[in-house]
């Protein structure tokens, strides 16, 4: 199997991305509060399976920044994590913090389909996430949260380097220097 990329969402994984859809369904994704899967899963699951229904949700999707919104909707980014044509997960960047994603969201939302978990996926596809934090959308630092009881995500957040800050409810707030990091990884490969 190819390293796994960080891509701009496409078309071509349209099979993969459906049956990744299907393995979070069936794992309870739609039932998590404050999450852009489960509001996707609720609104566009039906639309997805066509063809057309697929490349409009791509091209909405897009990839690239969406303003932000009268309504007070941060602008945001997203990519696929993909490795040989095949839908692992994904990254969501909001390029500002409301009230609540402050308290709840932070500025990386990541996911990785269920049948792909366990591998090392969501620490190197948020490792992959953090120099585009930086250099190409100018977050830095990065909040990152996770639920409390997610031992799983908080030590990918450290491993990331996440420094924790506090718990607000049942979230555990971490922020990563992504210059510091992106640094890091870049040293890391030359060496």
């Amino acid at each position: 199997m190819a390293e796994p990329q960080l891509i701009a969402p496409t078309v071509d994984v349209h099979a993969s991305f459906l049956a990744a859809m299907e393995e979070f369904r069936a794992d309870g994704a739609e039932a998590v509060p404050h999450s852009n899967l489960a509001g996707e899963l609720r609104t566009w699951a039906a639309r997805w399976r066509s063809a057309e229904g697929f490349a409009a949700y791509v091209e909405l999707t897009g990839g690239v920044a969406r303003d932000e919104r009268a309504d007070g909707v941060v602008a945001k980014t997203t990519r696929w994590w993909v490795a040989d044509g095949s839908y692992l997960g994904r990254v969501t960047f909001r390029h500002g913090l409301t009230p609540s994603l402050l308290d709840y969201g932070g500025h990386i939302g990541y996911a990785v389909r269920p049948g792909a978990r366990r591998r090392g996926h969501a620490t190197a596809m948020l490792r992959a996430a953090l120099p585009v934090a930086h250099h190409e959308l100018g977050i830095d630092p990065v909040l990152v949260t996770c639920d409390a009881t997610n031992t799983g995500s908080r030590k990918v957040i450290e491993a990331c380097g996440g420094v924790f800050e506090d718990q607000r409810e049942d979230k555990l707030r971490y922020w990563i220097h992504a210059a510091a990091t992106a640094a890091g990884q870049e040293s890391h490969r030359r060496g």
